[in-house]
């Protein structure tokens, strides 16, 4: 079928659902549009659905589950899928980050997930659990996708990956002095790749700041670009140009803010040697 999307049902509980609403579909021949007049959604519902870009409802579930005849095996199935802790919009980012070309980060407070050492995104999920937020399955859950995408950065050719730190990355201790103290040794190692760029944004900077929210912005290998910003509750991609151009514009003014790399690696050195 053209510009049928191929399905990873390891990339969440979510796309599981997916895999498996796709196969019930195509095991009694339905389109997505005969799928959506039996269960009372729209066939963009379903494309959604199937492709893990939203998760399935309870009502959802319940219809797809009296249109197959399949009891309640897809309502406990979505029922995983929704208390999975990857937010709604983050499967389809991943599905593009993995074949960017070039990548563009700006974060506060933690190193960004593509640059985290295992250990110190072990302490990251640890907290959230001691928290209450995630439970200890969310958390494996989350560690999983996030060595699966840190393992797409060794892709021939490349991608090219710039990152911009807001000083407190690099100040705020993550598991412990041992932990921090390899993580900042990983920040350098990165900065001596050809094919990153590493850069601290000060706290001098002050208002010059160009965000005060993570960015994330993506160029694809046709040139295109996408932006990816998160709530607490939601993960959305933006593809409109009259939104996406000027968060460039000012990634790219942050950039000339920000130390130059060599100063920026001076700093994360610098850090580190107060850490045992």
């Amino acid at each position: 079928m053209v510009n049928r999307k191929e399905l990873n049902p390891d990339e969440s509980p979510g796309a599981r659902f997916g895999v498996r609403l796709r196969m019930l579909r195509d095991e009694r021949g339905w389109t997505q549009d005969e799928l959506a007049r039996r269960t009372g959604v729209s066939p963009t519902h379903i494309s959604a659905v199937e492709t893990g870009r939203r998760p399935p409802t309870t009502r959802f579930a319940g219809s797809a589950d009296r249109a197959f005849g399949t009891g309640d095996r897809l309502e406990r199935q979505g029922r995983a899928a929704r208390d999975s802790a990857i937010l709604e919009g983050f499967p389809e980012f991943v599905a593009q980050e993995v074949c960017a070309a070039e990548i563009r980060l700006f974060e506060l407070g933690i190193v960004p997930g593509l640059l985290q050492t295992p250990e110190y995104a072990a302490a990251i999920t640890t907290g959230a659990v001691r928290r209450g937020a995630i439970t200890e399955q969310q958390a494996e859950e989350r560690l999983t996708l996030l060595a699966r995408r840190q393992a797409s950065l060794d892709r021939t050719p490349a991608p090219l990956v710039y990152v911009v730190l807001d000083e407190s990355c690099v100040r705020r201790v993550v598991g412990g002095p041992q932990v921090m103290s390899a993580q900042l040794d990983r920040l350098a190692a990165l900065a001596e790749l050809p094919s990153t760029v590493v850069q601290v944004a000060p706290f001098d900077l002050g208002e010059r700041r160009a965000f005060d929210l993570p960015v994330t912005l993506l160029t694809l290998t046709d040139r295109s670009h996408i932006a990816y910003a998160e709530s607490a509750q939601q993960g959305r991609l933006e593809r409109d140009m009259r939104f996406v151009q000027p968060l460039l514009t000012a990634y790219h003014l942050l950039q000339a803010e920000a130390l130059p790399q060599a100063a920026s690696v001076a700093v994360i050195e610098q850090v580190r040697k107060g850490t045992p």
